[in-house]
C-alpha cells in the first residue's frame, strides 16, 4: 500500500498533500521513518573511519529527515485539526518517539564520536556555522544525559517517557477546553462597534 507521507510531495512549494493523507497512514509512516533514522545512526556509529565533522556531525544533522517530516505533519494536525483517531495515534506514537530520541542521546558510540570531534575542534578548519552546529550537538548530548551512568540513563528514559505522555495529554486538554469555550453576552452594549456579521456568528 502506498503511503503519501513516505513519498515525494509533488505539490506547489512541496507542501504536504493533506487531501491524500489519512489517519491510517500515520502509524506505518512513523514505524518506517524511525527504522530509517535508526539505520542512518547505525551508519554513523559503525564506520571504521575516524570521527570527522562530515562523517559524524554533518551526517547526524541530516539524519531522520523523513521522521521529522512525518512528525511535523502529524503533530500540526493534532494541534490544529485533531479528532479522536488522531489523538489515539498520538498516545501510541509519542512513547516511540521518546524512546527513539533517547536511543540517540544516550548512544555511547555516537556520543564518543561527537565528543572526539568536539575536543579536536581547534585543529579543524571549520566555518562559523560548522562550529556553532558542533557545539550545539555536543551540548545537546551532554545536557540530555549522555554522561550519566547506566542506571541513571534508565531512570531518565522512564522520566522522559512519562513526560512525553503528560505533555501530550496536557495539550489535548487545553485544546478541548478551548474548543468548548463559550462567552455569553447579555448586554448588547458590549457588542458596540462589531459588524452585524460578527454578531450573528
Amino acid at each position: 500500500m502506498s503511503n503519501p507521507l513516505l513519498e515525494k510531495f509533488h505539490t506547489k512549494h512541496t507542501c504536504a498533500p493533506f487531501s491524500l493523507i489519512k489517519e491510517k497512514h500515520f502509524k506505518p509512516a512513523f514505524k518506517k521513518a524511525i527504522d530509517q533514522a535508526k539505520a542512518e545512526i547505525d551508519n554513523i556509529t559503525s564506520t571504521q573511519e575516524a570521527p570527522s565533522f562530515e562523517n559524524t556531525i554533518e551526517a547526524l544533522e541530516f539524519s531522520g529527515q523523513t521522521l521529522d517530516r512525518v512528525s511535523s505533519i502529524f503533530f500540526n494536525l493534532n494541534s490544529a485539526e485533531t479528532n479522536d483517531e488522531i489523538q489515539k495515534i498520538a498516545q501510541e506514537v509519542s512513547p516511540w518517539l521518546s524512546q527513539f530520541s533517547n536511543d540517540i542521546r544516550l548512544n555511547e558510540k555516537l556520543f564518543e564520536r561527537v565528543k572526539a570531534v568536539f575536543e579536536n575542534r581547534t585543529e579543524l578548519d571549520l566555518t562559523t556555522e560548522q562550529q556553532t552546529l558542533l557545539e550545539k550537538k555536543y551540548k545537546g548530548f551532554a545536557r540530555n544525559g549522555a554522561n550519566l551512568n547506566a542506571l541513571d540513563k534508565e531512570k531518565l528514559r522512564e522520566i522522559d517517557k512519562k513526560l512525553s505522555q503528560l505533555t501530550l495529554k496536557f495539550g489535548e486538554n487545553v485544546l478541548a477546553e478551548t474548543n468548548a469555550y463559550e462567552l455569553h453576552i447579555t448586554d448588547q452594549n458590549q457588542l458596540k462597534g462589531l459588524p452585524d456579521s460578527a454578531k450573528e456568528a
